[in-house]
């Protein structure tokens, strides 16, 4: 789809003004209303689409509802479009017991995060006061972002990245039974306002190393501003935001930020980062999706990076990146990568992008062509977070979706004024204080989210109503886990001033599945960038294990193949960070396989 600049968006105030009226907004209301009343019931959903989505987190025990940061009174008459991220999941088996844990953050100063321990009979149960990763929002120190967990010290046990506006914090697992915070021994800096975070071990030396990408510049304390010229200087090329951290694990506790030395020193508004082989170099290459500009693509050859530009496809055009995500969605052996932007009738239509690889590329290159609109993943609202999982069982990954941005008001948007400033010079974007009051209306708010069902013939189809997502909360963080060890994937959503959503998934009795959990020896010990290519049938999947994926989330590491009906399993070939390559035959479906490195 063609890019729609920013600087013309004012072109469209007719179309606005209609947008914005209340009787455009009472008929879109209703017609989500109407959606709502025909959302088919679980048999139906079952018999048509293979699987059904029931939100149960009040029965698991799990009330949160998250809150959002209070920043600077100057930023008061835009507050809620400033402060509407911090909603963030995700997935850990924290304490080794075989049983996913779900750690979820709040932003408002003094509130806590919370670290739900499975207590394996459907319920969840809330320890993270007593472990000590509860009262991280302290006034002073910033609000919580998002988090990542990683073993950087081998150990065996899954350590707590905890990334912020405001001071980093690293937390050590002591074994299940605590953690004990190790930021200034780590040598962390002091602040960033780092919206994104992801553990790779980026140079292959068996420890994992930590990328941090900032959104607002680190100099800015959101708390207590000098000035109110803190926002973007362009909608479409912004590079006055945050700096680009990585730190490289030194093996001792400590890590040392190299991001200049290593090719990375973009000052673009990271949203999103997530990091993968995608090459099949055996580096793992770092995809940044920016906010207000262009992604970013470095790749790895082992002892640098190199921003790989638009001779790949993913830097050619400027949209608003919130999510990266991979996923092997055509079962040939290659990733595709998602990255959500902005989609409003009458508005503005940037369009997802769903960064497929093209064949025939020379060896360790790669190019993308964005197959987003043809494939039917294009148009999914103010977009946030996704995720690929096969949630159906049926050997193909389908896509869950979340969106929405500031709602408010259903019967007044903020839209119109939004685009006079959007379409304004760099003077009056990146001053806080010329922007428009919000006055309590909405900015695409209350959208409904996306579930798209692979077809596995190339097209994905939305069936979110018929599988019970009808949810309309400004949705943030996905992340996917077989919560229970049932052999589904179950999905968890942070909403943004929302609560957080448990939908359990029942799938079609007769298909079928297999799930790795992965330790390195050599490797890092979480595994973080194994590869698992798993045969059946007259098809193959690779998935990796991941050490941040999303909007602000983490899966679990275990990795879920659905299967389908009438399987014939082939074997699995495993890549280790390392460079081993490991053969497993003679597997059986419906398993879950804990595989060592072999020494």
């Amino acid at each position: 789809m063609k890019q729609i600049p920013w600087a013309r968006i004012a072109v469209s105030i007719f179309f606005l003004g209609l947008l914005a009226t209340p009787a455009i907004m009472r008929w879109r209301l209703a017609q989500h209303t109407l959606a709502a009343h025909t959302t088919l019931d679980r048999p139906a959903a079952l018999a048509r689409h293979g699987f059904y989505l029931e939100e149960v987190s009040h029965a698991a025990g799990i009330d949160f509802v998250h809150q959002a940061p209070t920043l600077d009174a100057k930023l008061n008459p835009i507050m809620p479009e400033v402060a509407s991220m911090g909603a963030s999941v995700s997935i850990v088996d924290f304490d080794r017991d075989g049983w996913p844990d779900i750690y979820v953050t709040n932003s408002a100063e003094g509130s806590k995060n919370h670290l739900y321990r499975n207590m394996h009979d459907g319920t969840f149960k809330d320890v993270a006061e007593e472990l000590g990763v509860a009262d991280v929002n302290q006034p002073g120190t910033g609000v919580s972002m998002g988090a990542v967990w990683g073993d950087y010290d081998n150990d065996g046990y899954e350590d707590l990245f905890l990334f912020k506006w405001g001071r980093p914090e690293l937390f050590h697992n002591d074994h299940g039974h605590g953690f004990t915070r190790v930021s200034e021994q780590a040598g962390l800096p002091p602040w960033i306002n780092a919206n994104t975070a992801v553990w790779f071990d980026y140079d292959g030396d068996g420890l994992l190393d930590l990328f941090v990408g900032g959104y607002y510049p680190e100099d800015v304390d959101l708390w207590h501003l000098k000035n109110t010229r803190m926002m973007p200087d362009s909608f479409e090329y912004a590079k006055n935001g945050g700096r680009k951290y990585l730190f490289h694990n030194l093996g001792n506790g400590k890590f040392e930020e190299i991001s200049a030395k290593e090719g990375i020193d973009s000052r673009r508004w990271a949203l999103a980062a997530s990091a993968s082989d995608l090459r099949g170099t055996g580096h793992p290459d770092l995809f940044i999706a920016n906010d207000y500009g262009v992604s970013e693509l470095y790749l790895n050859d082992g002892k640098r990076f190199h921003e790989a530009g638009q001779q790949t496809g993913v830097g050619f055009a400027p949209k608003s990146g919130m999510n990266v995500a991979f996923g092997d969605i055509l079962n040939d052996g290659h990733f595709a990568v998602y990255v959500s932007n902005i989609s409003e009738n009458g508005a503005l239509i940037q369009g997802n992008n769903l960064w497929v690889p093209k064949e025939g590329a020379p060896a360790n290159t790669i190019s993308f062509e964005n197959l987003a609109r043809d494939m039917g993943v294009e148009l999914g609202g103010w977009s946030f977070g996704a995720q690929f999982g096969d949630l159906n069982n049926d050997g193909t990954l389908d896509l869950y979706l979340t969106n929405g941005y500031v709602s408010l008001d259903r019967t007044r948007s903020y839209w119109y004024d939004f685009t006079k400033i959007a379409g304004g010079n760099s003077s009056i974007i990146g001053d806080a204080k010329d922007w428009p009051a919000m006055d309590g209306r909405s900015l695409s708010g209350y959208q409904q989210k996306h579930v798209w069902l692979n077809d596995g013939a190339g097209r994905f189809v939305d069936v979110a109503q018929a599988v019970g997502v009808t949810d309309t909360y400004d949705g943030r963080a996905v992340a996917m886990a077989d919560l229970w060890n049932r052999g589904v994937l179950d999905v968890i959503v942070a909403n943004q001033r929302g609560p957080l959503l448990l939908y359990k998934n029942t799938v079609v009795p007769g298909n079928h599945w297999i799930e790795f959990d992965l330790k390195g020896t050599e490797s890092n010990r979480s595994a973080i960038g194994a590869q698992v290519e798993l045969t059946w049938n007259d098809q193959k999947q690779i998935q990796e294990v991941s050490g941040g994926s999303g909007f602000a989330a983490q899966n679990d590491r275990r990795l879920h193949f659905g299967l389908g009906k009438n399987v014939q399993l082939k074997g699995a070939v495993i890549r280790w960070p390392s460079g081993k390559v490991q053969r497993i035959d003679s597997l059986v479906p419906d398993k879950l396989y804990t595989i060592e490195e072999p020494q």
